[in-house]
C-alpha cells in the first residue's frame, strides 16, 4: 500500500480547479454491511487534465483506501479526513483513477431498524455525499454517476438512473444503474428497504416508480395522489421534457426533512404517507410537485453557489404553487399566496438578510423567492415568462448558472427593467406587502375575502343576511374561517341559525374552525358534534372526542368506547383514546396502568419521531415519567434528525430542575451502557 501519511496537517483542504481537472464520469461497486454500519468498494473515475503537474483531488471524509492506480499505475496518494488527492501518474488529457475504499459513515448516509424493518437511507444536500462515497462537494463539478449496490435479496436497493441489471448471487442481489447525464454530487442518494412498487407512466411515456412499505399497500392512491397530473403539468408548463431516464419515489422513517430531490428519485418522510382520510388533514401533494419541479430546477440547471440558492428553492415552490393551482383551483392559489404575503410581511420586520444572500433565510429562499417569481411573470406575462424559463433551461442544461443568467433571459424576451426588480426583490430585506397585493387584489377569492374582511366592525345584525348569503355559496374555507372569526363573541341565540349553517358545510376546515369555536358545547350541538366522528379528516375526530368528552362528562366511557379501536394518522387518536382513559381510569390500577403501559412503549425507536415525541408529551401530561421515558428521551437526545434532539435536550433539561428525576438520572446511568452513561453525564454536568 503507498500510502503517505500525514503526521502535521498544516493547511485545510482546497476544492478542486474544476476549470483544470474535469471529472467525467465516476463508477462505483458498492458493499454495505448492516450490522457494522460501514460501506466499502471500488470506484472508477474518468477526468481530463488541461494542465499538467495538477493535484487532483477527491472528497472523501474519514475513509480508508487500499491503494490507488491511475492509468494503469499504482501511485502514491494522501488522505486525510477530508480528501484523497494525488498528482503522480495524472498526464494532460483524458485519465482513469481507481481505488478501493471503506467508510463508517456519522452523517449522510444512515442506518435505522432492524431485520424486515432495516433501513438505510442518505441525505446528501447539507451532509455531503463524500461522508460515504468518494465525491465532489462543489456542486459546479457535475460528474455522470453509475453505481452498483450488492445487498440481502430480499431488500429493494434504489439509487439514481435507470436500473440496468439485477444480478443474483444465492442470498444477495446486485444492483446496476446508470445514468446518461451529469449531476452534483449532493444529489446522489441510496434507500435500501422492503417495499411494495407500483408503475405509472407519464403522457410522455416516462416511467414513475412508487414505492411504499409493505404494511402500506393500500395507501398507494392516497399517499401519491396528483402525481402523474403533476408530472404532465411540469412538462407542458415548462416546455422542457423531463431531462432524466426515469423517476421514482419511495419514504423512509424519520427523514431529515420532508423530502429531497435526488435527481431521477425522491426521498421523503414517511409522515406523508396517508389513507384517503388522513389525505384531508396532511398530504404529500406540494412536497411532490416541490421535490419534482427540482429535476429541472436544481438538478438540471444548478445554482453556482449558495448566493444564488433561490434560483433552486424559489423555483420549485413557486412551480409546485402553480401546479396546485391546475389540481386545487385558482382560489386555492390565491390564498397561499396571500399566506406567503403575511409571513414574509411578518419576518422582514426582524430579517435583514435579502435573497442573494449567503445568510437568506428559509423562508426567503423559498417563498420571497416564489413571489419574485410571480411578480415577474406579472408584469411580462405568462408566455413571455414561460418563454424566458424555457431559453434558460435549454442554455444551462447540466450546469451551473447565477442569479443574473435568469434574469438575462427575462430581459431577452420582455423591456422589464430586471434591473430593478433585482435590487427591489432579490437584494433588499425588505418585503413589499402593497405592492404584492396589488398583483392578487383583483382575484375572486381576494374580492371576497376582501369584503367579508371589511364586514368586521359592522354590528351583527346589520351584517347577518351577508353571512346567511355567502354560507349559501360554495367559498375557500378562509372566507368561512373569517365568518367564524366574527360571531365568535356574538351570544348563542343569535348566531345559532349560523353555527348550524357552518356545520352543514363540507367544508371539513370550515367546520374545524366552528367546533374549535366552543369551549363547552351547546347541548342542542352535542349531535353535529358527534356526526364529525364520521368525518373524512382524523383531526376533525380528534377535536370532537375531546370537546364531547370534555363537555358532557355523563358519557365520557361511552366516547371512550366509540373511539376504542381508533388510529389515525401518526396515532393521533390512538393518543387520544389513551389520554382520556387514563384521566377517566386513575383509581383504576389495571385499566391505569395498562394505558400508561401502551404510552410508554410508543416511545421507543419502533415508531417515528412524530410518534415517540407525542407520546413523550402525553405521558409528562399526566406525570408519568418512568425510567422508560428518560432513556427515550437520552436515545432522542442523538437521534439523527435535529427536531427530535432539541426536543428531547428541552425536556431532560426542563426535567432536571427537580432533585427527584436527577436523583433518577443517576441511577440509571450506573445501570446503563458506557455509551449511554457517557450521554447522561453531559446533560448532569451542565
Amino acid at each position: 500500500m503507498r500510502y503517505l501519511i500525514l503526521f502535521f496537517l498544516t493547511t485545510f483542504c482546497i476544492a478542486q480547479d474544476i476549470e483544470n481537472v474535469d471529472f467525467k464520469t465516476l463508477s462505483a461497486d458498492i458493499v454495505l454491511d448492516q450490522f457494522n454500519q460501514s460501506v466499502s468498494g471500488k470506484v472508477t473515475c474518468e477526468f481530463e487534465v488541461k494542465l499538467s503537474g495538477k493535484t487532483v483531488k477527491i472528497d472523501a471524509v474519514n475513509m480508508n483506501f487500499n491503494k490507488v492506480i491511475v492509468n494503469k499505475k499504482e501511485v502514491n496518494y494522501v488522505a486525510d479526513d477530508k480528501q484523497l488527492t494525488f498528482t503522480e501518474g495524472v498526464k494532460t488529457g483524458k485519465n482513469i483513477v481507481s481505488f478501493e475504499y471503506t467508510a463508517f459513515p456519522k452523517q449522510a448516509l444512515y442506518f435505522s431498524g432492524k431485520g424486515d424493518n432495516l433501513q438505510i437511507w442518505t441525505q446528501g444536500q447539507g451532509k455531503n455525499t463524500s461522508n460515504w462515497l468518494p465525491s465532489f462537494n462543489d456542486v459546479n463539478e457535475k460528474v455522470i454517476f453509475n453505481l452498483s449496490f450488492t445487498f440481502d435479496k430480499s431488500f429493494y436497493v434504489l439509487t439514481n438512473g435507470k436500473l440496468i441489471n439485477k444480478d443474483f448471487e444465492s442470498n444477495e442481489t446486485k444492483w446496476t444503474y446508470e445514468m446518461k447525464n451529469p449531476m452534483s454530487s449532493y444529489l446522489v442518494a441510496l434507500v435500501i428497504s422492503k417495499y411494495e412498487k407500483q408503475i405509472i407512466y407519464s403522457n410522455s411515456k416516462v416511467p414513475i416508480e412508487l414505492y411504499l412499505d409493505k404494511k402500506d399497500e393500500e395507501k398507494f392512491e392516497s399517499t401519491y395522489k396528483y402525481t402523474k397530473e403533476i408530472f404532465d403539468f411540469f412538462e407542458k408548463k415548462i416546455g422542457v421534457d423531463y431531462p432524466w431516464e426515469a423517476y421514482r419515489q419511495a419514504p423512509v422513517k424519520d427523514f431529515l426533512y420532508a423530502g429531497m430531490e435526488n435527481t431521477t428519485f425522491t426521498i421523503f418522510s414517511d409522515e406523508f404517507v396517508v389513507d384517503a382520510v388522513g389525505f384531508n388533514d396532511k398530504n404529500y401533494v406540494n412536497v411532490n410537485a416541490h421535490e419534482l419541479a427540482h429535476q429541472w430546477f436544481g438538478n438540471l440547471v444548478t445554482a453556482k453557489e449558495s448566493k444564488h440558492h433561490w434560483l433552486q428553492e424559489g423555483f420549485a415552490t413557486y412551480y409546485a404553487l402553480l401546479a396546485e393551482k391546475e389540481v386545487f383551483g385558482d382560489d386555492y392559489f390565491n390564498n397561499e399566496l396571500l399566506k406567503m404575503a403575511e409571513q414574509l410581511r411578518e419576518a422582514s420586520l426582524q430579517d435583514d438578510n435579502p435573497i442573494l444572500s449567503d445568510k437568506a433565510s428559509t423562508l426567503s429562499l423559498y417563498k420571497k423567492g416564489a413571489w419574485a417569481l410571480f411578480v415577474i411573470q406579472s408584469n411580462i406575462g405568462e408566455s413571455k415568462f414561460d418563454k424566458a424559463v424555457k431559453n434558460y433551461l435549454k442554455k444551462y442544461q447540466y450546469s451551473t448558472v447565477e442569479t443574473d443568467d435568469f434574469l438575462a433571459e427575462i430581459k431577452n424576451v420582455s423591456d422589464y427593467d430586471v434591473d430593478s426588480f433585482k435590487k427591489k426583490w432579490l437584494e433588499n430585506a425588505f418585503f413589499d406587502w402593497n405592492e404584492a397585493v396589488s398583483y392578487i387584489k383583483d382575484s375572486n377569492f381576494m374580492n371576497e375575502y376582501i369584503a367579508v374582511r371589511q364586514l368586521e366592525t359592522v354590528y351583527f345584525n346589520n351584517k347577518k343576511n351577508n353571512f346567511n348569503a355567502l354560507l349559501k355559496e360554495k367559498h375557500l374555507h378562509p372566507i368561512y374561517q373569517e365568518i367564524v372569526y366574527q360571531l365568535k363573541d356574538v351570544p348563542y341565540l343569535d348566531k345559532r341559525e349560523l353555527v348550524f349553517q357552518l356545520f352543514d358545510l363540507k367544508d371539513l376546515q370550515a367546520k374545524r374552525t366552528v367546533a374549535e369555536s366552543f369551549d363547552l358545547i351547546p347541548k342542542e350541538l352535542k349531535p353535529e358534534y358527534e356526526k364529525m366522528f364520521a368525518d373524512h379528516s382524523y383531526i376533525n375526530r380528534e377535536l370532537a372526542l375531546y370537546k364531547l368528552w370534555t363537555t358532557f362528562k355523563e358519557d365520557r366511557q361511552k366516547y371512550i368506547d366509540i373511539s376504542r379501536s381508533w388510529i389515525g394518522q401518526d396515532y393521533n387518536l390512538r393518543f387520544a383514546h389513551l389520554i382520556l382513559k387514563a384521566i377517566s381510569n386513575k383509581n383504576d390500577a389495571l385499566i391505569y396502568g395498562n394505558t400508561i403501559a401502551e404510552l410508554e412503549n410508543m416511545t421507543n425507536e419502533v415508531y417515528n419521531i412524530t410518534v415517540r415525541q407525542k407520546a413523550i408529551e402525553n405521558l409528562l401530561q399526566l406525570n408519568e415519567v418512568s425510567d422508560e421515558v428518560l432513556s427515550s428521551l437520552i436515545d432522542l437526545s442523538v437521534h439523527k434528525k435535529w427536531q427530535a434532539v432539541k426536543f428531547a435536550k428541552d425536556t431532560i433539561r426542563e426535567l432536571l430542575k427537580t432533585n427527584e428525576i436527577r436523583n433518577r438520572f443517576e441511577r440509571l446511568k450506573a445501570v446503563s451502557s458506557p455509551e449511554i452513561s457517557s450521554r447522561i453525564d453531559y446533560f448532569l454536568n451542565e
